[in-house]
């Protein structure tokens, strides 16, 4: 028997019982199809992710205030003897290689102009976040470079908060309150969304040393640190914890690079991609175990066929590939309608829901594809197996 004649009988054998071969390729389709969605929505919050935290550029060094063994917020909790001071900021400026130094606390507290309130977030921060968080002022200017100990009452909008306190008014020069205290405003902020569910744009900006006062603090949060392009991010840490070991006399605070808040956020994301992948490869198993049946009770049903295809010569291989490739057939077939399904379900869950990213890459469609084929020939080993081993005479004489 040619090989081509074996291709046209494990055809038509699946094509002669139409309703049996779609249930056993639905299995393998749902299957696929959860696998293909499911990483997909893994796989498109990994990229989103991985955006909102380089959207403030790649050269960032972050310091913390305490040192801790857990993970947290920055700045949660701070167990240090010495605080991160206003006078911590300005030394790390110094270090060769750091393009500019931004110290940062934050709150929320109530923002008034006129008889309009808001309750927003408060940025202490200093003059130099447009170069480090890399964003733009649309309107008038940012934080002057006042003296830390004594800054100016000065504050700049986010776009958002402007509109809604404001409105078509020209913020510029306004007086506003917050938290009780009176600023004027000098600038407002180009719209930058939300980062990991804070809305950057409903905020204001205010010198750190007022937003410590205002709070009744002594620690800054965080201070930032963009080092030059093409410099080494180790080095420079090592340079910011010598500094500030000497300073403070002990290393009583962390040092993150963007690098390893990078590696350890994407090993994280990419346990959830394959978490997900495999709830949806239970699926497939189900898919797997339907095809193994199927197969198993056409062997049964064929035993007579069988029986004739080794008395006309054909041999036991044959009838091994035979068997195999139906199953394999169906597989892909499944497989194929599975992608499209997956695939589907992840674009109209993108347009559904945006705020849920969704991203299919060609290699995991490819790879389920390989995937369900793979375990099409699984299935059908022990069936085609016991099919080619059956006894010619045996077989010939079976109902």
């Amino acid at each position: 028997m040619l090989l081509n004649d074996t291709i046209k009988l494990a055809l038509s054998s699946l094509s002669s019982r139409r309703i049996r071969s779609f249930l056993t390729a639905l299995g393998i389709a749902v299957g696929i199809a959860s696998v293909v969605l499911l990483t997909s929505i893994g796989e498109g919050v990994h990229k989103f992710v991985l955006s909102e935290f380089t959207q403030f550029g790649t050269n960032l060094i972050a310091v913390a205030p305490g040192r801790a063994t857990t993970t947290g917020i920055s700045g949660a909790i701070i167990s240090n003897v010495r605080p991160l001071s206003m006078d911590d900021a300005l030394a790390l400026e110094r270090i060769p290689r750091v393009v500019a130094v931004a110290p940062f606390v934050q709150g929320n507290a109530p923002v008034e102009f006129g008889k309009r309130s808001r309750r927003s977030y408060i940025f202490g921060v200093g003059p130099e976040v447009p170069t480090v968080w890399q964003i733009k002022v649309a309107m008038g200017r940012f934080l002057p470079y006042d003296d830390p100990r004594a800054a100016r009452a000065f504050a700049v909008l986010g776009s958002k908060l402007r509109d809604e306190l404001l409105g078509s008014e020209n913020p510029l020069g306004r007086r506003i309150r917050i938290g009780g205290e009176r600023y004027r405003v000098i600038g407002v902020m180009e719209s930058k969304g939300q980062m990991l569910g804070f809305d950057l744009d409903d905020a204001v900006y205010i010198p750190a040393a007022r937003a410590l006062a205002m709070f009744d603090r002594e620690s800054l949060m965080e201070i930032d640190l963009l080092y030059a392009a093409g410099s080494s991010a180790d080095k420079i840490a090592k340079k910011i914890k010598g500094l500030l070991i000497a300073r403070h006399g002990a290393e009583d605070f962390t040092i993150t690079t963007q690098e390893q808040m990078l590696d350890v956020l994407g090993s994280v994301l990419n346990i959830l991609t394959l978490a997900v992948g495999a709830l949806g490869g239970i699926s497939l198993l189900v898919g797997g175990v339907g095809i193994l049946t199927i197969m198993t009770i056409a062997v049964n049903e064929r035993t007579a066929e069988i029986g004739l295809l080794r008395a006309i010569g054909a041999r036991r291989r044959q009838i091994l590939v035979l068997f195999l490739g139906e199953a394999v057939v169906l597989a892909s077939m499944g497989g194929l309608a599975g992608l499209v399904i997956g695939a589907g379900g992840a674009w109209l869950v993108g347009v559904a829901v945006p705020a849920l990213p969704t991203h299919t890459p060609w290699s995991y469609v490819l790879l389920a594809e390989i995937l369900a084929a793979f375990i099409g020939l699984l299935a059908g080993v022990l069936p085609a197996c016991h099919a080619a081993n059956l006894d010619p005479i045996k077989a010939l004489r079976a109902e």
